[in-house]
């Protein structure tokens, strides 16, 4: 139970996620835009806003924002995280019995939320709003299109096809994750963790009005990267069919070596067909090494316990969830 403006005792039915970066000039409208949409159809809610280090005046925002607002919380990382590890920790303070997570920059449009949550009472438990149109540049939908054949290797589900960071789901699934404690995060693997009901429903995406995507081509295509090494067991299944593939290829080559000597008594002649040959294998060799080491890094940053996230401060009207990540020895050296 928590007051909301007006005076009146509700529980929380519906927690909103915003991973905050660098978004000091959208958050207010942002939050004027969540408000309208969400009071007519379900007015006990709270937002949480998880400030990921940006290095901007996000934070002050924020705070004046929980000043104005009861139902505005706020987290602030200790570093730049990343968009899923900043996620995964308002996941883990939410109180709702629904989440629903959203940008920061406004293209994701808030009034749309209630279309999501009418797809959810139909019995999903995970609802993702797909854009009927992208709005980013050519190169950025290229990147985009290669992290969603990534994960859907990682998640094992038809539904990576549609996934999006505007989705709204039943705060329950965060159970299957709660013992989850590596660096590496992506939200939509973990949700496949508790369930396999999913869904999705177009929603318009607008353009963004304000400042610069945090995410490039080059930051993407690694997102894929971890999210396949992270997630998932297929680079190593690739490292199995490339060997089977060249080591059949190079019995192939030697029974054509013998074959020639046999035939015609003499060695295949050629220094460039022994080097093609030899550089070949030796680059499937060290492609194949490369997939073994980026497992084996990954056990090693794990062994090491690295939080995915570590708060560093919260507003002042802050009730969080008792977690592991955010204790009472953290915030009171914070506010000290």
């Amino acid at each position: 139970m928590r007051q909301v403006n007006g005076g009146v005792a509700l529980t929380i039915k519906l927690s909103v996620v915003i991973p905050v970066y660098r978004s000091q000039d959208t958050l207010p409208e942002l939050h004027r835009r969540i408000v309208a949409a969400l009071e007519p159809v379900e007015p006990a809610f709270e937002i949480i806003l998880v400030e990921d280090c940006g290095g901007d005046n996000s934070w002050q925002v924020i705070e004046a924002l929980a000043r104005q607002d009861v139902r505005v919380r706020g987290i602030q990382l200790a570093r730049n995280y990343g968009q899923h590890n900043a996620l995964l920790c308002g996941i883990r303070s939410a109180r709702g019995d629904l989440v629903v997570t959203i940008d920061d920059d406004l293209q994701n449009p808030p009034e749309e939320i209630p279309k999501l949550l009418r797809v959810l009472d139909e019995g999903a438990d995970v609802v993702y709003g797909t854009p009927a149109a992208e709005t980013h540049s050519f190169f950025r939908n290229q990147a985009s299109r290669i992290t969603k054949l990534a994960l859907q290797s990682a998640m094992g589900a038809e539904s990576a096809s549609k996934v999006s960071a505007f989705r709204v789901f039943r705060t329950r699934l965060r159970d299957a994750f709660d013992a989850y404690r590596s660096p590496s995060v992506n939200i939509d693997v973990l949700l496949t963790w508790g369930t396999t009901r999913f869904a999705a429903v177009q929603v318009r995406q607008d353009e963004r009005i304000v400042g610069d995507s945090g995410y490039s081509f080059g930051k993407l295509v690694n997102h894929a990267i971890n999210m396949m090494t992270g997630f998932s067991t297929l680079p190593l299944q690739v490292a199995s069919v490339l060997g089977l593939l060249f080591g059949s290829m190079g019995l192939f080559v030697l029974v054509f070596v013998l074959w020639n000597y046999l035939k015609h008594g003499s060695a295949v002649p050629g220094f460039a067909f022994l080097a093609s040959i030899i550089a070949i294998f030796s680059g499937v060799q060290l492609f194949t090494l490369g997939i073994f080491g980026e497992y084996l890094a990954r056990m090693h940053f794990r062994s090491m316990e690295r939080p995915p996230y570590t708060p560093l401060r919260h507003t002042s009207s802050f009730d969080a969830r008792t977690s592991s990540e955010s204790t009472s020895e953290t915030i009171k050296e914070s506010n000290g």
